[in-house]
């Protein structure tokens, strides 16, 4: 699900800004990237973002060191780069103006003679802004379950309104087999009927085109879809199960159907529940 959330905190005369953005996906992908002073502590920061469970999680950490930092320039590098650049510059025919201010801005050319490591009670100040970022971004996604879950029950509502509306059809079925089977035999000039045979013909034919147990099988899994979203937490790989069953169920309706209306009906069903299956990746 997606999320984002951002703190700041203080340690070590440095200020540090936690920035959390997650996106949808299937297993929990951790892309972070941590200045110097958090590189030794990065297996613990992951742990820390474990509660997100799925998702593309991207943590940016950034510091920015306090007034009382002392930082030298590297002037080997310094110079390394200059001189690169100018040859790089007489190569493609450029100005070689403003080379050196554009090094100057590289963060890598300057060196902190300050120790980049904390003590642990500074790094506990961090990981409780990381901890409480964390939380952040959870209520962000709960907000945005909220509005899936009202989405999901409207298309699930569409769903059961649609079933519930095919028995009207189904005794026109009946007559309309009766009328096939007698014209049949009509185009094939045969005149004596057994009634007998008529009727266990029919019978047979009705039977292949029996939707009941379908019809059943998708309402129970209409209530354990909605029993699942209300009583379940982290249920989204569950109801994309359920989902798939529910498909089956109007696929095989649809087969048998053999009725126009009956058709468009499970049209209908088949919409509304590939919206669903949009948004369930959606989820945890």
């Amino acid at each position: 699900m997606t999320g984002y959330a951002k703190r700041q905190c203080t340690a070590a005369d440095r200020k540090y800004t936690v920035e959390i953005k997650t996106l949808n996906s299937k297993t929990l992908d951790i892309i972070a990237k941590l200045p110097a002073s958090l590189r030794s502590r990065e297996l613990d920061i992951r742990t820390l973002l474990n509660p997100l469970e799925r998702g593309k999680i991207d943590l940016v950490i950034t510091e920015e060191a306090g007034t009382a930092t002392a930082a030298q320039i590297n002037t080997d590098l310094v110079l390394q780069r200059y001189s690169q650049l100018q040859q790089l510059a007489r190569q493609l025919d450029q100005p070689t103006t403003g080379l050196l201010d554009t090094i100057l801005r590289m963060p890598d050319v300057w060196e902190t003679t300050e120790n980049t490591d904390l003590a642990d009670n500074e790094w506990q100040t961090i990981a409780g802004t990381i901890a409480d970022t964390v939380a952040d971004v959870d209520r962000f996604r709960q907000q945005e379950g909220e509005i899936l879950k009202k989405d999901f029950i409207k298309h699930v509502d569409l769903i059961e309104q649609k079933l519930n509306s095919i028995p009207q059809y189904e005794a026109e079925r009946i007559d309309t087999a009766k009328e096939r089977i007698h014209r049949y035999f009509s185009e094939a000039a045969i005149k004596e009927i057994d009634p007998n045979r008529f009727e266990q013909e029919l019978i047979y034919y009705l039977e292949k085109l029996d939707i009941t147990e379908e019809k059943i099988r998708l309402a129970k899994h209409i209530d354990y879809f909605r029993h699942t979203m209300d009583h379940e937490e982290n249920c989204g790989k569950k109801l994309g199960f359920v989902a798939q069953e529910m498909g089956r169920e109007i696929n095989t309706t649809g087969s048998k159907a053999n009725h126009v209306e009956i058709q468009k009906i499970v049209v209908g069903m088949k919409d509304e529940l590939e919206k669903i299956k949009e948004q369930l990746g959606n989820i945890l």
